[in-house]
């Protein structure tokens, strides 16, 4: 097993669930109605929950403790795609963002209960059952709002156009993504965007939504090398405020 590429693939999907997480934390009590309010904190529970167990991975393969990985790192040690840390917004985006990225992290997941390392493998068949339910209710919202009113579609399009070329983003491709395929650890990004791509058209196709060729779209590409936007410096000291008071305090 090639140690730096699994590590890799662990960094990019650990980092993408921690700052999702917490971004989708900031819809805690301002949810259009409860039930949004509670079901965005459960998913962004499970997030942060799953990154954790990522992290723990990564400790036993040498790297530092979960609670350093996540809040004493600088912006350009993070791996995550820069779709992840764009602002909420307003809910028409985080709901966008939500579908487009859970969609992606099922496949994803699906996949990895096949890897050929397996502690990777038990942790994807351990949280597949909380990933289904991600993907579950975003397809409800993405459905319900796409063939609502004509404000209600207007505005979901909008922030579909808005979020594809950060979306494409999730795909972009490790340093080590042939080894990775060798070893039967990852079948590749590029297999997990051509269902990606399936699956979101058929669901956007039953919501009144259309989505541009990806082909002729230009990923926003950079935050798997740790070249990030604006927001994930002060994302991170929000994240690290506590910690930050006394680094070796034990709770």
């Amino acid at each position: 097993m090639n140690e730096q590429a699994v590590k890799e693939l662990l960094f990019k999907m650990a980092d993408d669930l921690l700052i999702l997480g917490h971004r989708n934390s900031e819809w805690i009590g301002f949810g259009p109605i409860l039930e949004e309010d509670i079901a965005f904190a459960s998913m962004a529970q499970d997030k942060v929950g799953q990154s954790l167990a990522l992290y723990q991975i990564l400790e036993n393969l040498g790297e530092v403790d979960p609670d350093r990985l996540a809040f004493q790192r600088e912006a350009k040690d993070f791996k995550n795609s820069i779709f992840v840390e764009l602002p909420i917004g307003e809910y028409d985006f985080s709901l966008i963002r939500h579908f487009l990225y859970d969609t992606a992290d099922y496949i994803r997941f699906s996949h990895l209960k096949n890897s050929a390392y397996e502690p990777l493998a038990q942790l994807a068949t351990k949280y597949i059952g909380e990933n289904r339910y991600h993907t579950m209710h975003a397809r409800m919202w993405v459905k319900n709002l796409g063939k609502g009113t004509e404000e209600s579609n207007s505005r979901m399009q909008q922030a579909l156009d808005y979020a594809l070329p950060y979306a494409l983003g999730i795909f972009e491709k490790s340093p080590f993504e042939q080894i990775l395929i060798d070893e039967d650890i990852f079948v590749g990004e590029d297999q997990v965007k051509k269902e990606w791509l399936m699956e979101v058209n058929q669901v956007l196709s039953a919501s009144g939504l259309k989505m541009a060729n990806a082909e002729n779209i230009e990923p926003v590409y950079g935050g798997r090398q740790g070249h990030h936007s604006e927001y994930l410096q002060p994302l991170l000291d929000e994240m690290a405020e506590v910690i930050n008071i006394d680094p070796e305090a034990e709770w």
